[in-house]
């Protein structure tokens, strides 16, 4: 090495211009930090597989409130792996029903975790109903779901009626998919009532079970018209980047630990982050398909391909991150491939 290397090296790691930073958390809108609640109460009856936890919104404690069932992905059974996304689902002012729905990585069979994501909503608001608990509100049932809880809402959003549990007045499928394994998946979602309200998102790097269910879901369900398939892409132009894989989701908060620390709970802590995708993607339009479906708000911000669904924010220096890519019902309003990549010129690096 030239003797003048070192120095060179050190001029650049000291006066090289650092790269921009990410969007935080927005002020106001879906997404945003503008909480009714200040605290969450948690009650864990998740000791069996058709087991739950409860999350209520509480400081102050309301009367009633409506209710999110929130379905983990595979073995991400501990509620603390999504506890950021759950903490600001209930300081909204959401009770959030959190089933178990398996006992661990192996057992049981898939085939069982709709009956048992289904008992577990059943009995959780049977429960709800009694003691020192928030009243669940029955309409307005939201279904949340990542990777196989993607699948399992899915299943539960066509099969409401035969499961027993309250028809959902709209569902977020967050990369929704089962890999090798078939319970609770269907080969068609032409059951999907008319009137639900239908999120799927999906990476374009997820390597664990790619866009094929979330496609699948999106181009079936026909008799739902309220429906758009949202894709995420990755950004690098500012550090740390925003990436675009299948556990963007995950946002760790110990205070959620259910003390189920296996091999998911172990890939969770090394992998898990708050960005853009989060904010600006996930909780947005969470939000906004909640405040849609339950009162006709927001509508704008979870579906049509409008700027406010597409945006996720901008880095530091002022340079918005890549929109999202939406996908709308054949005759809705959608962009065409050429309008997107314009949009997003100079955007990708």
């Amino acid at each position: 090495m030239q003797a003048w290397m070192p120095f060179f090296i050190l001029w650049m790691f000291l006066f090289s211009e650092p790269k921009p930073s990410g969007p935080g958390q927005p002020e106001q809108g879906p997404g945003s930090a503008d909480y009714i609640h200040a605290a969450v109460k948690m009650s864990d009856f998740a000791e069996e597989d058709d087991g739950y936890w409860l999350f209520e919104p509480a400081s102050p404690r309301p009367d009633s409130a409506p209710v999110v069932v929130f379905h983990h992905g595979y073995g991400a059974i501990n509620p603390m792996i999504y506890g950021r996304w759950l903490r600001h689902i209930v300081r909204q002012g959401n009770i959030v029903i959190y089933p178990r729905y398996q006992n661990n990585l192996f057992s049981p069979s898939t085939k069982k975790f709709a009956d048992n994501a289904s008992t577990a909503i059943r009995h959780a608001l049977e429960e709800l109903k009694t003691g020192d608990h928030v009243r669940p509100i029955s309409q307005g049932l939201i279904l949340a779901g990542h990777s196989y809880g993607g699948a399992i809402s899915a299943y539960l959003g066509v099969n409401h009626q035969e499961l027993n549990i309250p028809k959902p007045a709209g569902l977020l499928l967050a990369s929704p998919g089962t890999g090798p394994l078939n319970g609770a998946r269907l080969d068609s979602y032409e059951g999907m009532p008319e009137d639900i309200a239908l999120l799927v998102m999906v990476s374009v790097n997820d390597h664990v079970v790619g866009e094929e269910l979330g496609r699948i879901i999106f181009e079936t369900a026909v008799n739902t018209p309220q429906r758009n398939l949202i894709i995420q892409h990755p950004d690098e132009h500012g550090a740390p980047a925003i990436t675009a894989g299948h556990n963007e989701s995950y946002a760790l908060d110990s205070d959620f630990d259910g003390n189920i620390h296996n091999l998911s709970y172990r890939r969770a802590i090394g992998v898990a982050k708050l960005d853009a995708a989060d904010y600006y993607g996930y909780w947005k339009l969470l939000d906004a398909l909640m405040d849609c479906a339950r009162q006709g708000e927001n509508c704008e911000v979870a579906f049509g391909n409008t700027e406010a669904q597409r945006n996720m924010g901008c880095w530091s220096d002022g340079r918005k991150v890549r929109e999202l890519e939406v996908v709308v019902p054949e005759g809705g309003k959608t962009a065409a491939a050429g309008e997107i990549e314009e949009r997003n010129e100079g955007v990708k690096e």
